[in-house]
């Protein structure tokens, strides 16, 4: 009896098996809180209007005034941070810890009412956003993301090596046989869907993959370098600006987050630096001084002003822009208000000029509405794709089983898409680590077992 040579070929669809059924779940998820975050600009608006749009008028308060009007309707309340009006018809937000809830207060900036309040990390597109980042279960979402986000691109390029021609007819390899029904319509949607959207959602998933918790912070300590001599002659923390952002709310950017904190080091000569960390800040300078400031350099409107958090602490100027050429970071001292720290797209190497660019083409954000309906165009491909897995899966899985394809059929070219999948596995480690677990799982017990049960079924 001759046993048949195992060939990539069926590895390949194997783990795109696997890779798939691990996937679909999250892709699916991704893909619908994605589409919820590519259009706040349009709900936020549509949802909150009444807390976000404000009537004109001659006079503006200034931000110190309207500070104190936040204070006095939220008087225990820690203001953490200050986003001016973005236009003449905007309101302003100050974002403030009360009674153990993060909230956002929205203030009419010409009149000092207070419109209403928003719970900061539940609404909408926060929770949309939690749930994109980390499922809103902490660094285990993140790696769970992070995982997923990694074994689709394995299941991108294996289902690329997959759908490869190999002589057959354009039908079902370019463009769906609509003529058919049932699983051979599903199979086709699903790899004709596949192959159009592969460059695209290797773009949406590299870009994405920049912002994880393990993967994401490896390759910003690796490429995401500032000249040493830009903070030479600045007093530093042992934080990072990474700490300034949230999984529901975004502060700087990027190409920011891995960069050193400074400290409002004119005030810390006459103080114990050790005490100066725990103390509570107490800045000098005021709202409206740092807004001067902020205007003054140019810094595009849509900037948020993050306050000081202990004495030690600085005034963050920030926007996180459409356009990440108007990217801009400030740190400010609390005291004297100089300005520590002023980084912009001219500051950025290669790699984050195309790491930032990549973020606001995955956000939708690049190019206006053309960018959003290109987004929304791959996030309803991945859905396709994700159901259309789940339904061939389902057709063709047989009674009681699986339906894990069998180690079957010797074609050529496998050394290649071997060492394809490697490098994969080497680039992205945590991916790496599972393809182990899940090849030890499958060589020792899943092959054994479902062996077992055909045997079983042979014999009956």
């Amino acid at each position: 009896m001759s046993t048949q040579k195992i060939s990539f070929y069926n590895l390949a669809w194997r783990w795109h098996f696997y890779a798939g059924l691990f996937v679909a779940p999250f892709m699916v998820l991704l893909a619908l809180t994605g589409i919820i975050y590519l259009f706040k600009p349009q709900l936020d608006p549509l949802m909150y209007g009444d807390l976000l749009k404000v009537q004109t008028a001659e006079h503006a308060l200034s931000a110190d005034e309207q500070l104190q009007r936040a204070k006095t309707a939220y008087p225990n309340a820690a203001i953490s941070k200050y986003l001016p009006p973005a236009d003449s018809t905007s309101s302003a937000q100050f974002v403030m810890h009360d009674r153990g809830r993060e909230v956002t207060v929205f203030v009419d900036p010409y009149r000092g009412t207070v419109l209403g309040e928003q719970d900061s990390k539940y609404n909408l597109q926060a929770i949309a956003r939690a749930l994109h980042g980390e499922l809103m279960i902490g660094t285990v979402g993140d790696r769970l993301v992070e995982l997923a986000a990694g074994w689709g691109v394995m299941l991108v390029v294996s289902g690329l090596y997959l759908w490869w021609p190999r002589g057959k007819s354009s039908a079902g390899v370019l463009w769906p046989r609509f003529n058919s029904r049932g699983r051979v319509l599903w199979r086709d949607m699903h790899a004709v869907t596949g192959f159009w959207g592969a460059s695209l959602l290797l773009v949406m998933l590299l870009s994405g993959m920049t912002w994880t918790g393990f993967w994401g912070k490896q390759y910003a300590d690796l490429w995401n370098t500032f000249p040493a001599a830009m903070w030479n002659n600045v007093p530093q923390s042992d934080q990072q600006a990474r700490v300034l952002n949230t999984a529901s709310q975004q502060t700087v950017p990027w190409a920011i987050e891995n960069t050193p904190m400074p400290v409002s080091g004119d005030h810390a000569e006459h103080m114990n630096h050790g005490a100066m960390h725990s103390a509570p800040a107490a800045p000098t300078l005021r709202l409206q001084q740092v807004v001067d400031l902020a205007n003054a350099r140019h810094v595009e409107p849509g900037y948020s002003i993050t306050f000081p958090t202990t004495a030690e602490g600085v005034f963050t100027v920030a926007v996180f822009a459409n356009d990440p050429r108007n990217d801009a970071t400030l740190h400010v001292d609390q005291y004297t208000g100089k300005v520590l720290a002023d980084v912009r797209w001219e500051h950025y190497n290669l790699v984050a000029r195309a790491t930032e660019t990549g973020v606001m083409l995955h956000e939708g954000k690049m190019f206006g509405w053309v960018n959003q309906l290109i987004v929304l165009l791959i996030c309803l491909m991945i859905l396709l794709s994700a159901v259309s897995g789940v339904v061939i899966w389902w057709k063709r899985r047989p009674q009681g089983g699986l339906g894990v394809p069998p180690l079957r059929h010797d074609l050529p070219k496998w050394k290649t898409a071997m060492v394809i999948m490697l490098a994969l596995a080497i680039i992205f480690p945590l991916v790496g680590a599972s393809l182990i677990a899940v090849w030890a799982l499958d060589r020792l017990v899943l092959s054994r077992f479902f062996a077992q049960r055909e045997s079983a079924s042979g014999s009956a």
